[in-house]
């Protein structure tokens, strides 16, 4: 349980917070669709903290219960960025030339533990207690082509079975795979460490193992319309600009180790810690445990991309014609990693 010195602490925070956030007059209204996770954090920290605000920009966020949405509001018109995991419907309408990414949300480090594999506490009571395992049994998914089923699919290549040895069960959402899961209607399947491990501690599932020691990835992506950058580049570019703010905070806070390669927490952790539990409404000490890794510049694993994008064809998930390289704007951010020549 939270001290009520920490709540005293918390809240004061919050409250100066607040009024740092709090928009200029004139200021842009921008919408922003995204799912609430603490892979999002970023964007959470720069509302509160007024790194946005600060830009001249008014954030409007529209929360989702899976990424697909999150892509297609944006394609809409419903929200001018989306901040999610990348999906074969993201790449779809990115080949489409609807959406670009313009930089990195969260990825797959190996050491940062966020995607968990957990089995139904049925499951794993009759036999299922590791990957290799994981043949012969059901798997619940978000969607069809979601970043779990890229995610599932990556493993299988590794450990060397097809998909076909799972049956695989679309349940649209993570709620409904939460569900699916506690009430041992599926044996298996993937959650973000957020509910992974509150569900664990509450002995309702059991974890397997964790996707960064498998399948390091880049994750997520921020991304917008061409049309706002054709049109709106400055707004992008203010975006950008109060998202990394955001990213390198979170960094300095959250992301350092000690000798032994302990996390270390630093001195205002506590006061992002509120700020993504306000948005995600997650307690405190599992936020605390759930954070993912979160380039603190913003960059994309580009290589990786290009990888995705490979493995969604492969699979005939996605358009054979897509491109990984007209699916991203890399002019907004410098440095990115991994580009291929």
């Amino acid at each position: 349980m939270p001290t009520r010195r920490w709540l005293w602490r918390c809240s004061a925070a919050l409250a100066a917070l607040a009024m740092a956030g709090a928009p200029a007059l004139g200021a842009d209204k921008v919408g922003v669709s995204v799912l609430p996770f603490v892979s999002s954090s970023p964007l959470f920290i720069a509302v509160e903290k007024g790194y946005f605000a600060k830009e001249g920009l008014e954030i409007d966020l529209k929360f989702f219960a899976a990424a697909q949405p999150v892509a297609v509001a944006v394609t809409s018109g419903d929200a001018d960025f989306g901040v999610t995991a990348t999906t074969a419907g993201f790449f779809n309408l990115a080949g489409k030339g609807t959406i670009k990414i313009v930089c990195a949300q969260s990825r797959e480090e190996p050491g940062w533990a966020f995607n968990a594999y957990v089995a139904s506490n049925q499951a794993y009571a009759a036999g299922l207690t590791s990957l290799d395992k994981l043949p012969g049994h059901s798997f619940g998914i978000s969607q069809v082509g979601s970043s779990h089923h890229y995610m599932i699919g990556r493993l299988a290549e590794k450990r060397g079975f097809t998909l076909d040895k799972l049956q695989l069960n679309p349940l649209q959402s993570i709620p409904n795979m939460i569900a699916a899961i506690r009430g041992n209607q599926i044996d298996a399947t993937i959650l973000p460490a957020q509910y992974a491990n509150d569900l664990a501690a509450k002995g309702e599932i059991k974890i397997l193992g964790w996707v960064d020691k498998e399948t390091p990835w880049q994750l997520g992506a921020v991304f917008t319309s061409p049309k706002m950058i054709a049109e709106k580049r400055g707004i992008v570019e203010k975006f950008v600009k109060g998202w990394v703010a955001a990213a390198a905070d979170y960094d300095t806070q959250f992301q350092k180790r000690d000798a032994k390669g302990e996390r270390q927490f630093g001195p205002d952790a506590d006061a992002l810690i509120a700020i993504i539990e306000k948005h995600t409404k997650i307690k405190p000490e599992i936020v605390k445990v759930s954070l993912p890794y979160i380039d603190p510049q913003g960059r994309l694993l580009v290589g990786d991309l290009y990888e995705q994008v490979r493995w969604y064809k492969a699979n005939k998930l996605i358009d054979q014609d897509i491109e990984a390289k007209n699916i991203m704007d890399l002019s907004f951010v410098k440095g990115h990693l991994d580009v291929p020549k």
